[in-house]
């Protein structure tokens, strides 16, 4: 199968994978774009009552608008996770479902990277939808924090966007590079898995030979790799965060720096000063991204996984029917057969007339 039709595949999978979901899906994306507008109004709120308290007129209104903006942000936040564990247990219940019945129907065979394809990879395939509606909303924080620094003043818009691309580049880079370690990653796993459970199927064969070191090379064999992969997820990810960890706090600098400036030109209150610095924290935060893209990283590879099991064509039935009295006569003469070190069929004499 072309790569093309690898990734058409994966998205086939979860889309279908998806029906009967799309409600709580939708859901998800919806309270995380609420979130995202709360988190949003409430520097403005928090700046406007530090203005007030300042012209000696009191927080008063201003305190009230900030104490519902942080409880609908709660409430808000607390059903959106909700409602995403819901969405991924039954797009996760889906899957798994349409897997079975596929793997019954073409009798594919069993053995443990079967058994990790329908369990973990479903698991992480069933996360994309709840990932990919609040991938919208976690790319907005960051724009929205950009669109409130320009209201608040272009002056520190200006100052953010000068370093926004080393961010941008760093987000790219990272999904690019997990989404090869994690289909290796998840790869040796299955393989391991695999062996594991053929050596189970035939663990009295390898007592009685004496071979259980040499079955356990076999069974890990795969584990360099395994390792090797795991580490380099890790190298991605504590580089993407240590170059985060500089990048994020110079910027959110070089923002207050100009937001200083500005206040002591006149041009900015303390309250718009206050507001700014929290914008800025909500413009350079790509955690939230980062964590998103993860999950949708994570979930294409596991669901290109479940697309390889789910393309096994299932055997076609004709509709015939033998004759009552065939003419054919079917003979076995000394069959043998061994499978996993242990006779199954030992020198099988066997005769069937035309028609049984």
């Amino acid at each position: 199968m072309s790569e093309s039709g690898v990734v058409e595949g994966d998205l086939g999978v979860i889309r279908r994978g998806t029906r009967g979901s799309w409600g709580a899906v939708t859901g998800v994306g919806v309270l995380a774009g609420g979130s995202v507008a709360l988190g949003l109004v409430l520097p403005a709120a928090l700046g406007h009552a530090v203005d007030q308290v300042l012209r000696g007129g009191g927080a008063g209104t201003w305190v009230w608008v900030c104490a519902a903006v942080v409880a609908a942000q709660v409430l808000v936040g607390a059903a959106g996770d909700v409602l995403a564990q819901v969405s991924g247990a039954r797009v996760t219940a889906g899957l798994r479902r349409r897997a079975v019945r596929h793997v019954l129907a073409a009798r594919v065979p069993g053995g443990g990277d079967l058994v990790t394809r329908l369990v973990g990879n479903a698991a992480d395939a069933g996360a994309v939808p709840s990932a990919a509606a609040a991938l919208p909303a976690a790319i907005g924080a960051p724009l929205g924090g950009i669109v409130a620094l320009a209201l608040t003043d272009p002056w520190l818009a200006a100052a953010f966007l000068v370093g926004a691309p080393p961010l941008a580049l760093l987000v790219h880079r990272f999904a690019r590079a997990s989404s090869d370690s994690v289909a290796r990653y998840q790869d040796a796993q299955g393989r391991i898995a695999a062996r594991l459970l053929e050596a189970l199927g035939g663990a009295r064969t390898i007592a009685a030979a004496r071979t259980e070191d040499r079955e356990s090379a076999r069974i890990l064999q795969p584990l360099p790799e395994l390792s090797a992969q795991g580490h380099r997820m890790w190298r991605v990810q504590g580089r993407a965060t240590a170059q985060a960890a500089v990048l994020v706090p110079l910027l959110q600098i070089l923002v207050l720096a100009v937001g200083g400036l500005r206040l002591a030109q006149g041009a900015l209150s303390v309250g718009g000063l206050l507001a700014a610095s929290r914008y800025a924290l909500l413009a350079t935060g790509i955690g939230a991204v980062v964590g998103q893209l993860g999950a949708l990283v994570r979930g294409r590879a596991a669901a290109r996984r479940l697309a390889a099991v789910l393309t096994v064509p299932a055997p076609e039935y004709g509709e015939e029917l033998l004759p009552a009295d065939g003419p054919g006569t079917l003979e076995l003469r000394g069959v043998t057969v061994v499978r996993g070190g242990e006779t199954v069929l030992d020198r099988l004499d066997l005769t069937e007339p035309g028609g049984t």
